[in-house]
């Protein structure tokens, strides 16, 4: 009989923290109405998590439903500060302006049920260093085999490199492609000369390339 209680982010974050060594659990809270909670686990310890998950007698996390990417481009936040300052000999309380830089990454996302217990979703991320050279992140399919092709359909429309990964290669588009079309800042082509049957938007961007 399965046990229906799934452990809380919070107590999986504590339970990961405490069996793999050096391994960084952050909790992303969902405040919508599904509630439905991440953890954000570092790359270096991806793997190992993983296999924690799938083997600890407690958690039985031997299911893979789903991989998807997230692309976070780099963005400026204008964050507004009170301070005092000396105007026109008198101090007074002003707000000042300040641009604050969030590089940006790109993020994989595990979805995990436990079949053995009956439970699940556990929501796993894990995050790139940045949007261009530093974009691996260790491939959990030696964990889970479900994540194979979801793991280079990832690769292939976001760019993220999945080390340890046998088979990573473009799933959707062709090898001498050289974009990533899920990414934010993709442009997509504007001759279209491959479309056989052009209309509206497109017959007009086929008209400037004849």
């Amino acid at each position: 009989m399965s046990d229906p209680t799934l452990p809380s982010v919070e107590e999986l974050k504590a339970r990961i923290e405490s069996s793999v060594a050096g391994a960084t659990v952050d909790v992303l809270t969902n405040e919508s109405p599904c509630a439905q909670h991440s953890l954000i686990i570092d790359r270096e310890h991806g793997l190992p998590v993983a296999r924690f998950l799938k083997n600890d007698a407690g958690l039985r996390l031997d299911y893979c439903s789903n991989v998807t990417g997230v692309d976070y481009p780099d963005r400026t936040e204008i964050r507004k500060n009170k301070v005092k300052r000396i105007v026109e000999g008198e101090e007074k309380e002003v707000v000042e302006e300040e641009e604050i830089q969030h590089p940006g990454f790109l993020e994989s996302v595990y979805h995990l049920y436990s079949v053995e217990k009956g439970w699940g979703p556990v929501v796993l991320r894990m995050r790139t260093g940045n949007r261009s050279d530093d974009v691996w992140l260790p491939s959990l399919t030696p964990v889970w085999r479900s994540c194979e092709f979801q793991e280079r359909e990832v690769f292939d429309l976001y760019g993220i490199r999945f080390e340890g990964h046998l088979d990573l290669r473009r799933l959707l588009m062709w090898d001498e492609f050289t974009e990533h079309p899920m990414r934010k800042d993709y442009v997509e082509p504007d001759d279209y000369e491959y479309e056989p049957t052009p209309h509206n938007e497109v017959l007009e961007k086929a008209r400037a390339h004849r």
